[in-house]
């Protein structure tokens, strides 16, 4: 990769959906939610450091393992906040919001996935 993972479009994105998250759990109702809000947290900080760590190996076949892991850390995101939709945890419109980032940001890893599998250097014999 010639690129930092800080300027990928899709590390960007995912620091948005840390902030947006973080905005969600002020919400009073998480208040007593220790376990949830830590993890959470983790899901969304996994999905931005999967990127970074993924990047550093300038392999493509690494990269997209790590890819691979930040997208189920994105499905996480989106169950934590269907779940927390189904109990009326904080501001349901706020939860909506943060599953269409992590879907978006999903898929815009699915088509990272893609370009660096059709780039990936096949073993010659």
């Amino acid at each position: 990769m010639t690129k930092n993972f800080e300027n990928f479009p899709v590390y960007i994105k995912g620091l948005d959906l840390i902030e947006k998250i973080y905005e969600f759990l002020q919400s009073q109702s998480f208040e007593k939610e220790f376990e949830f809000n830590n993890q959470i947290k983790r899901a969304a900080f996994s999905i931005t450091n999967n990127i970074a760590e993924g990047s550093e190996y300038n392999n493509n076949r690494q990269f997209i393992r790590y890819l691979k892991i930040a997208k189920g850390s994105c499905a996480e995101v989106k169950s934590m906040l269907i779940v927390s939709k189904r109990l009326k945890l904080g501001n349901e419109n706020k939860a909506e919001e943060i599953i269409v980032l992590s879907r978006e940001i999903s898929s815009n890893i699915s088509n990272f996935i893609k370009y660096l599998s059709d780039n990936v250097e096949k073993p010659s014999f």
